[in-house]
């Protein structure tokens, strides 16, 4: 089991080291001066060589790339100034000279425009998309799993073909098509009736009684991106539960004189849940990575929002952390996930 877990967070950490170097290769060859960036557009020479030299600009693209890695690494050299100014770690033991070996929250750098840490902007983001997430997560779940028990159970009647026909339209149509459809109509032309709002975050701010709670705010951006994976469990469930139903225990079962409801739920359900569970875990970390759009529809605040503004303005360090934040919070997810089917079906590891 611990070769297992040793074996997948090594493909995790090459994953990671994947996307640095995709992204680091991305934005380093944008045309964009960041030094520029940084400072404005009216600035001097002086001042413009002095950011290109904190930014490490002046050095050449391969030593660019080991000072980003030691940025980003938990374990990294660094100077005490840095440490002092910059960085939220401790020194563990000094290398000689100002340098130390600092154990620290990856370090994301600035960003261009407030000066402020980049990791703080997207930790204070980061809950937002979770709840999103997570939201639209509950709402998949427990319709798709509804609807696929009703449409297993109504096979071949008008019930089961609705359930398919919109679980195909809901896989096909794009996420942020949906999300200005619903934002038009119920947050604009019947919003007296629904009492939504076209955007909106969880928290609003009150002059006076300054941050509250709006749940409503919830509803609409969740649906949307709860749409898609709500179709996938729908047709998941129901063919689990089409291929269950058919088992030669369901039949002695009903021949016993059990109720429909418990051999449904009781017996039934239980051993379909395997591929929706498989699923529910997949699309999990799918809604975080594609909730960009959806946020930014609705003015949610979240990781997604945040990035696509900080791409309007050129903020490159923030979009390279959302994107590494992004990707980190995946291979957590898919980790957690693959030792989670080990411990349930001892055949994956000893397969793997």
């Amino acid at each position: 089991m611990f070769r297992f877990f040793l074996r997948k967070l090594g493909y995790g950490i090459l994953v990671l080291l994947g996307v640095v170097i995709v992204i680091f290769l991305l934005f380093n060859v944008l045309p964009a001066d960041p030094a520029r960036l940084t400072l404005g557009q009216r600035t001097d020479l002086t001042s413009l060589e002095n950011v290109r030299k904190e930014l490490h600009l002046d050095k050449p693209k391969g030593i660019q790339f080991l000072l980003y890695l030691n940025d980003l690494s938990p374990l990294g050299i660094h100077t005490r100034q840095e440490l002092k100014e910059s960085l939220n770690g401790v020194a563990l033991f000094g290398t000689g000279g100002d340098k130390a070996l600092v154990l620290k929250t990856p370090y994301l750098r600035r960003s261009y425009q407030g000066k402020k840490d980049v990791w703080e902007i997207l930790m204070e983001a980061l809950p937002g998309t979770l709840v999103l997430a997570l939201a639209a997560m509950i709402f998949a779940t427990v319709a798709g799993i509804a609807l696929g028990i009703l449409s297993a159970v109504k096979q071949n009647t008008w019930m089961d073909t609705g359930a398919v026909f919109a679980s195909v339209i809901g896989i096909s149509a794009p996420s942020f098509f949906t999300g200005i459809v619903l934002a038009y109509v119920f947050g604009f032309v019947l919003t007296d009736y629904t009492g939504l709002h076209m955007t909106g975050s969880l928290f609003d701010i009150d002059p006076f009684q300054g941050r509250i709670l709006n749940i409503r705010n919830l509803i609409l951006p969740a649906i949307t991106l709860g749409i898609r994976p709500l179709a996938i469990i729908v047709q998941l469930t129901r063919s689990a539960m089409l291929d269950v139903l058919n088992q030669d225990y369901i039949r002695t079962a009903y021949a016993k004189g059990l109720s429909s409801r418990v051999i449904l739920y009781k017996h039934a359900l239980r051993n379909a849940l395997n591929p929706v569970i498989t699923a529910i875990t997949g699309w999990f970390a799918e809604l975080l990575a594609g909730a960009f759009f959806v946020e930014y529809i609705f003015g949610w605040k979240g990781i997604g929002k945040v990035t696509v503004d900080a791409l309007e303005k050129f903020d490159f360090p923030v979009v390279m952390g959302a994107v590494l934040v992004t990707a980190g919070i995946f291979v957590i997810i898919n980790l957690l996930a693959d030792l989670l089917y080990s411990i349930i079906d001892p055949r994956i590891r000893l397969g793997n």
